[in-house]
């Protein structure tokens, strides 16, 4: 008769160093950025009040932020449709820039224009138009080097 004998080694027998080690960890989805909530809900709940903070710690007391669909403002857009923007008013509405957005997606075409004393705005520029992806960090820092570069924000 044959004795039947385990194997320390083989396959069949359990191994204590295995049960000891804890189960491998999932891995953790990553929430959502926030670019990718609905064009209106990410300009009023993530980017105002993150614009409103930066702009803010420039030294900017007085700053009035808002998102409207309205036509632009420069001369010779009158006949285009309404458009998003963001504008932004400070020094008693002295100082007055926006950020226009054709369509309501912030990864397509976007402007910008600044006008000072109430004047009307005369030039509609290319905001951010080198960026492959657009985050709301980049649009905070690109309003605020841009208000910078205008000598606004900051004596260079």
């Amino acid at each position: 008769m044959s004795e039947e004998t385990t194997n320390p080694t083989s396959p069949e027998s359990p191994d204590p160093a295995e049960d000891a080690k804890p189960a491998a960890k999932a891995k953790k989805e990553k929430a959502p950025a926030v670019e990718n909530k609905p064009f209106a809900e990410f300009i009023q709940q993530d980017y105002l009040p993150a614009l409103q903070t930066a702009l803010t710690k420039q030294g900017v007391k007085d700053l009035e932020v808002s998102l409207a669909k309205q036509k632009v403002p420069v001369a010779g857009m009158s006949s285009a449709g309404d458009c998003w923007q963001v504008i932004g008013k400070f020094q008693e509405g002295q100082r007055q820039f926006n950020l226009y957005f054709p369509q309501e997606n912030i990864q397509s075409q976007r402007a910008f224009s600044c006008t000072e004393n109430n004047t009307k705005t005369s030039t509609l520029e290319p905001f951010l138009i080198d960026e492959r992806k657009i985050t709301l960090d980049l649009m905070v820092f690109g309003v605020v080097q841009r208000l910078n570069a205008q000598k606004w924000l900051n004596l260079n």
